[in-house]
């Protein structure tokens, strides 16, 4: 199983080739849009994922189950009032969303926090089902 494995390319496959003609072409105009920086640590019974997500309020953040697929997403609008009055704007605004596979993640007992930018989930795996053993009776 992929257990919480984003959905990233390897830096050995043939898909790098194409990013580095991406970036070199379009010059790297990826990070001007805020990113979605995660580590992922294994704490035996559970995982803990953290999301770098700084500028955004609690209420901007949100995260879906459904299936075995955990998604966040977070918008941060820009001020409607404010938009004529820059003398220099290099804050952005947008949105971010990732994916994770939690197929073995236990989903009801998921615990988020928020705290000085950095999303915490706190998520423990499914207990591991042990086979049953049963006599099989000879006829």
């Amino acid at each position: 199983m992929f257990d919480l494995m984003p959905f990233e390319r390897k830096d050995n496959s043939l898909f790098r080739y194409f990013d580095d003609f991406d970036r070199s072409f379009f010059g790297g105009l990826q990070n001007m849009w805020p990113s979605c920086q995660t580590d992922i640590v294994d704490q035996g019974d559970r995982y803990i994922l953290r999301v770098d997500l700084p500028g955004f309020e609690k209420e901007e953040i949100h995260l879906d189950v459904e299936g075995g697929r955990l998604t966040l997403s977070a918008e941060h609008k820009e001020e409607k009032e404010e938009k004529d009055r820059f003398v220099r704007r290099e804050r952005r605004y947008g949105s971010v969303s990732r994916s994770f596979d939690i197929a073995n993640i236990d989903a009801e007992n998921i615990r988020a926090s928020y705290k000085n930018g950095v999303l915490e989930l706190n998520m423990p795996k499914k207990a591991e089902r042990q086979p049953q053993q049963k006599p099989i009776e000879i006829h």
